[in-house]
């Protein structure tokens, strides 16, 4: 027979106990000795990046950067709500309230989609049962009035079954990527409209099943705006 002993500690510090098995066996009881130690409880959220700077966006276009919640103590994080503030600014792929247990992880993306010229500042609010409640990310853009080019973009198919593609741009080569899809792309190409004449951007794509799970970046590719 195989049955489970569970330790419910109701203070902190250490404790130790038995077990007694009672049988109509000769060595009747059979003793199995338990310990443990009660420890106090923390709830405490780790969040990166806490600060968002989107650049320059044109009006119209659409940027978006990842953000990882971390429950990084000991005990269960009840996330209450998520609230984006700030014109232009948006979440994507989240939705509270959410429990994470230890070590777990949810991940995120912030949008900015200014629709004016301007410079534009706002946060997203954390609210969780966690002491230092609630938790702020700064969010920072600035919009501006679209320049005269595209850039047209195509690719080869992923050799795996996939649902679509999301293409990731920077303006820094190999790192700063941020999705400019607002939508899964169903088709092997896709136009930016968003770009800055005397600019350069770097692009890779990522492919998507069907579970949601996202390969790793493609190659880069380097568009130089004139």
């Amino acid at each position: 027979m195989t049955f489970n002993i569970q330790f419910l500690p109701t203070a902190t510090g250490a404790t130790s106990g038995a077990v007694s098995v009672i049988s109509n066996a000769p060595l009747s009881p059979s003793i199995i000795a338990v310990s443990g130690t009660g420890i106090s409880a923390t709830q405490t959220l780790s969040i990166s990046p806490s600060n968002l700077s989107f650049g320059m966006v044109s009006d119209g276009g659409s940027f978006s950067k990842s953000v990882t919640v971390t429950n990084t103590g000991n005990a269960s994080v009840q996330i209450i709500q998520i609230t984006p503030s700030g014109t232009g600014f948006s979440l994507n792929g989240v939705s509270a309230p959410i429990a994470l247990a230890p070590s777990q992880s949810l991940n995120f993306n912030v949008l900015f989609s200014p629709s004016v010229p301007g410079s534009s500042s706002g946060t997203v609010t954390i609210s969780s049962n966690t002491s230092g409640s609630p938790a702020t990310i700064t969010l920072s853009g600035t919009g501006v009035v679209g320049g005269s080019h595209t850039v047209s973009l195509t690719w080869n198919p992923s050799s795996s079954t996939v649902n679509g593609y999301n293409v990731y741009r920077s303006t820094t080569s190999g790192s700063g990527y941020g999705k400019i899809n607002s939508q899964l792309i169903a088709s092997l190409s896709y136009t930016d409209n968003s770009v800055q004449n005397g600019s350069n951007y770097y692009y890779v794509t990522t492919a998507v099943d069907a579970s949601g799970t996202e390969s790793a970046y493609s190659n880069e590719a380097l568009a130089i705006i004139p």
